[in-house]
């Protein structure tokens, strides 16, 4: 059997599978899943991981799972168990991505995906790492996305493994609070309030993140520095045109694109230089960092302050 005969019948299995799955997934659930691990004594946990892992492959909602985790093994054993399936589960959907397909997303993909799978690429376990804390996708989709890039499969376990826990934790705990709350424990209500608590940190992280992630703001002096040396970047003003040629002018060596004309002024060729973006103080700057960011533009800065940080030094500028 050729290579492409045979990922064409793993693909038609799979969608079948995935279809299958979807019709029956009102049979899954808390009540039916219990049942089933409960029946299987000693083997409990390792029946407990492949449902985990199967339901991430097919698709099926996994924080019922991981609640049910929560339950029946506490909170410990609980996040090792839905850790180890959650984790497994993404490995497989991985795994098959790449294999039905990456080649053809190397082979067909367009000037834009080419530049964010490099860019996925160049980032590794860091870029799996705060799609993990920052699910930017829903998690099953985004373990088949992942695979068609070119992350290497031991960043994207690990990374997996490692920035799953803090939601694994928070979700496993708040499985086990409900299950002691609703069998009347002694401590039910006060692990719920630490349940809530694990969740609102949790939900925190992401900004935590996005904060840590987010390059400062370059000052005007290191940009005076960087013009002065001769780099190679563009240094791009965001005001209104009238603004770029009126009475404070704009820095030597600037370009003139409006915030409104971002980001159809730039080509192909603008994708790999660093771009430095300069407005009245920094506000519409900021507004066009993300809005290059979000067009693929990678090494994108702010200039702190703008032209009334470069005017109050007394430096020379061009109307």
């Amino acid at each position: 059997m050729s290579t492409a005969l045979s990922r064409w019948c793993v693909g038609l299995v799979l969608l079948a599978l995935m279809a299958g799955a979807w019709m029956y997934k009102d049979h899954f659930d808390a009540r039916a899943l219990t049942t089933w691990i409960e029946n299987a004594g000693a083997a409990a946990p390792l029946l407990f991981i492949a449902i985990y892992a199967v339901a991430t492959v097919l698709f099926l909602p996994g924080i019922v799972i991981t609640f049910v985790g929560g339950a029946l093994f506490g909170p410990a054993w609980g996040t090792l168990w839905n850790l180890c399936g959650a984790t497994l589960g993404a490995a497989i959907a991985f795994v098959i991505a790449r294999h039905l397909g990456a080649d053809w997303v190397t082979r067909h993909a367009g000037p834009r995906l080419r530049r964010l799978d490099e860019g996925v690429s160049k980032e590794g376990w860091r870029f799996v790492a705060f799609v993990r804390l920052v699910p930017l996708l829903p998690f099953n989709l985004l373990n088949y996305a992942l695979g068609l890039t070119r992350i290497s499969f031991r960043d994207y376990v690990l990374a997996t493994a490692v920035f799953m826990l803090p939601g694994a934790v928070a979700y496993t705990w708040l499985g086990h609070a409900g299950s002691e709350a609703l069998h009347g424990g002694e401590f039910g209500v006060r692990k719920l309030l630490v349940a809530v608590a694990l969740i609102a940190a949790t939900l925190f992280i992401p900004r935590l993140v996005r904060t840590l992630r987010e390059p400062p703001m370059l000052t005007v002096e290191t940009l005076r520095a960087e013009l002065e040396s001769g780099a190679r970047m563009l240094l791009i003003d965001v005001r209104p045109a009238a603004d770029f040629r009126g009475e404070w002018g704009h820095i030597p060596g600037a370009r003139s694109v409006p915030l409104e004309a971002l980001p159809g002024e730039f080509d192909e060729r603008d994708h790999d230089r660093a771009i430095r973006l300069v407005c009245r103080t920094d506000r519409r700057s900021s507004q066009a960092k993300d809005v290059l960011t979000r067009a693929g533009y990678t090494d994108v800065r702010v200039v702190q302050g703008g032209m009334s940080a470069w005017r109050e030094r007394g430096w020379a500028v061009e109307r």
